[in-house]
Order: structure tokens, then C-alpha cells, then sequence
């Protein structure tokens, strides 16, 4: 499959759970166009970061069935489609499994492109996910921090 969109994405956690936050970098092949995404979170985990930016990049795709390869350093999120646990999890109504919300709307933005997963050692000096991870960092950082309100409310935190 011949991609029309790469979606680099890193979530980040100060303590799990903590404050966090997500990076994402899009760039769409054979131009110069790049977009840069971030937010943080006040109380949240990494895996919801990780997961979020990945729904969050496929989000902002302003066509239909684009054909994308999404890069992540999250095995979390990589296997969870490429080995299709997560549709085995959807027949289940996730019982059990953490993360529904996220899981949910990752399926409903998932199905209205063609995608691909590509896993990439975290750290190891790609410069995409570098940037990435840096947006995520200085997003768990910000002084203004958005409310996780489902896993606030999950773990009986939310103030």
C-alpha cells in the first residue's frame, strides 16, 4: 500500500498515572506539508497518552479512506491492532480491559481510513519520534492541563 499520510505519535506520563501528555507529527508523502499536535492531561497514564495520540492524528485527517501508516513506539497500541486483539476485545464490550473509551473511539476513526502500524524502538533517534516524544514532555508539563474526565471518573479522582 502506497501511503498518503505518515502519523508519527508518543504519549508521556510524569508518574502512571500523572500528568501527561501526547505528540503527534503528520506528514503527508512526497510534499513538505508537516503538522504538529500536542496536549496534556492533569491525571492520566501512559498507555492513554500513547493510544489518544494515535486517535488524535487519524482524527485530524480531513478525507476519507486515507491511506496512512501510523509509527509508534507503543507495543500497547502496535499489537493491540496488528496482532487484532482489539476486535476480540470489541465483541467482548471490553469487559475486563482498560481503556474502553479510548478503544471505542480509536475503532470508529480507525474504520474510515485504510491504516497501518509501524513499531519503532522509543528513544533510539528517530527524529520524528523524537519530536514526538518532546511534544508529549513539554505537554505534560504545561501549566494548563485538560481533565482525562473518563479515567478521572474510573479511577474516583475527579474533582
Amino acid at each position: 500500500m502506497s501511503h498518503q499520510v505518515h502519523i508519527y505519535t508518543d504519549g508521556a506520563a510524569k508518574g502512571n498515572p500523572g500528568n501527561g501528555g501526547y505528540g503527534v507529527v503528520m506528514e503527508m508523502v512526497g510534499t513538505n506539508y508537516r503538522k504538529e499536535f500536542y496536549e496534556g492531561f492533569r491525571h492520566t497514564t501512559n498507555n492513554r497518552m500513547e493510544l489518544l495520540a494515535v486517535i488524535v492524528g487519524l482524527e485530524k485527517l480531513k478525507n476519507p479512506n486515507m491511506k496512512v501508516l501510523v509509527i509508534s513506539d507503543s507495543k500497547y497500541v502496535v499489537d493491540a491492532v496488528e496482532k487484532k486483539w482489539v476486535f476480540g476485545w470489541e465483541k467482548k464490550n471490553f469487559a475486563g480491559k482498560k481503556n474502553p473509551d479510548l478503544w471505542m473511539r480509536f475503532l470508529k476513526i480507525y474504520r474510515q481510513h485504510q491504516v497501518d502500524f509501524k513499531w519503532i524502538k522509543g528513544h533510539n533517534n528517530h527524529p520524528q519520534n523524537e519530536r514526538c516524544d518532546e511534544l508529549a514532555v513539554y505537554a505534560s508539563g504545561l501549566e494548563k492541563l485538560s481533565v482525562d474526565t473518563f479515567y478521572e471518573r474510573e479511577e474516583g479522582k475527579l474533582l
